[in-house]
């Protein structure tokens, strides 16, 4: 299932501002990744929006080359890497991947540093869900 339809995308401006307003965040260079679970129906368990600031990066060329490669890693890794662990969870998983960094990388890379970022974001879910 290496595919990412629209239901996957997070384009709702509600849910965008509750993510951001009430949502958890962490850093790990180069991705600024924000979460938040709600209790909503959705045919997957999680919704992702790519952001990559316009004043770090001027050209839109630079922009789109980054979220090409952001969004590929994420389809490739999110079967093996971040669904498994939220079968057992209920709600949607609203979900923010923020590019900080400065220069351009290859996917490799971003493919990497997506692994190791979606693995810390399952141990950081599971660190709010327990009291």
């Amino acid at each position: 299932m290496k595919t990412f339809h629209k239901e996957e995308r997070l384009c709702s401006r509600k849910s965008l501002d509750l993510l951001f307003k009430n949502g958890s965040s962490f850093l790990l260079y180069p991705f600024r990744v924000s979460f938040l679970v709600v209790t909503a129906e959705n045919n997957f368990p999680v919704q992702v929006v790519v952001n990559v600031s316009k004043k770090r990066f001027k050209r839109a060329h630079d922009r789109n080359l980054i979220k090409r490669r952001t969004r590929e890693a994420y389809r490739m890794l999110k079967d093996a890497v971040l669904y498994p662990p939220l079968q057992q969870k209920e709600g949607l998983l609203l979900l923010s991947l923020q590019f900080v960094g400065k220069e351009h990388y290859e996917y490799t890379f971003f493919e990497k540093k997506l692994q190791a970022a979606l693995k810390k974001l399952i141990l950081n879910m599971d660190a709010n869900e327990t009291p």
